[in-house]
């Protein structure tokens, strides 16, 4: 079975194609890629030029789109997250794929938990138009689904970490690298991440399980932590030690909100928790790596990158 797959320059879709398996990588330059089989793009939106994309390919792992920045507008999003991700869905259902695996955000169910974690019977409740996007997008491939028999797997994932991530988890380990004193000793929230490796082969799983059809999958290492535990899991992974303040988490939040820093702030000590059952109960998967293994990585990275970390 050929795979075609988008977004392999970034951060997931670089682990996934790590993996064995026959992969077509989509790609906007083929510069520097040690892939065998490429199919080249300008841009994926709902102009792409899809043709002889799809031969001898059974199913597509969709990665790539607009992540959520400032720079980005609304009609940005819907371009490329949105409308680049079912002009794709049609033109590989054309071409006769059978199944078509979308990368989108746990976002879509929110920013933040209260009583009980995301399910996926929850009401979808969109805060922005990155998550928006993501979300129109999945109406959409359920549209295509029901008229066309495509098989359609969405994955939520929680905050992707591991070596070399980008964004929040990039942030945290510079701290982590930085500074001897972190301010979380008092912050006992409750969040759930997944590793790149973990959400890696989860993807590789949904693409070739004969029961993953139709299914939507809040992705996690289904280990809930609190950012001081987490930033602990980052520092041994990196081999060193920090010692962590007892700041309340109020001032933190008052920090946050005089600096503007509202979102980022909530995003570290406010309470993200998903049910992941159903990807044991569908796909009888596990997450191949614990936290502490996929944090030594970490490690491992550093030591390889040209000395540096």
């Amino acid at each position: 079975m050929k795979v075609l797959v988008t977004g392999i320059t970034g951060f997931i879709g670089r682990e996934v194609i790590r993996h064995e398996g026959n992969f077509r990588c989509v790609t906007r330059c083929s510069d520097q890629l040690n892939v065998d089989d490429v199919f080249l793009v300008k841009k994926i939106d709902a102009e792409t030029n899809w043709m002889r994309a799809f031969n001898d390919v059974e199913t597509v792992i969709h990665i790539a789109g607009l992540a959520h920045n400032k720079q980005n507008t609304q009609s940005d999003y819907q371009s490329v997250n949105t409308l680049g991700s079912l002009h794709l869905a049609v033109e590989a259902v054309k071409a006769g794929v059978k199944r078509f695996v979308f990368v989108s955000s746990i976002g879509v169910n929110g920013n933040t938990t209260l009583e009980k974690p995301f399910s996926i019977f929850d009401e979808p409740n969109p805060q922005n138009s990155y998550t928006n996007s993501k979300y129109d997008a999945e109406i959409g491939l359920k549209k295509i689904a029901a008229e066309t028999g495509l098989e359609v797997v969405i994955v939520r994932p929680t905050l992707v970490y591991g070596p070399n991530a980008p964004g929040n988890f990039g942030l945290l380990t510079k701290l982590v690298k930085k500074l001897p004193v972190l301010p979380f000793a008092l912050a006992n929230n409750k969040r759930d991440f997944i590793a790149v490796q973990n959400l890696a082969d989860l993807l590789i799983t949904c693409a070739t399980h004969p029961n993953a059809a139709g299914h939507t999958f809040l992705a996690s290492d289904m280990e809930t932590v609190s950012i001081k535990q987490f930033t602990n899991a980052i520092a041994d992974g990196l081999g060193k030690k920090v010692f962590q303040l007892p700041i309340p988490v109020s001032l933190m939040r008052l920090a946050g909100k005089l600096m503007g820093k509202s979102a980022m702030i909530e995003q570290l000590v406010g309470n993200l928790q998903v049910d992941s059952s159903n990807i044991k109960e569908v796909l009888d998967w596990t997450p191949p790596l614990t936290m502490k293994q996929a944090m030594a990585t970490q490690c491992d990275s550093g030591k390889s990158s040209s000395g540096k970390e």
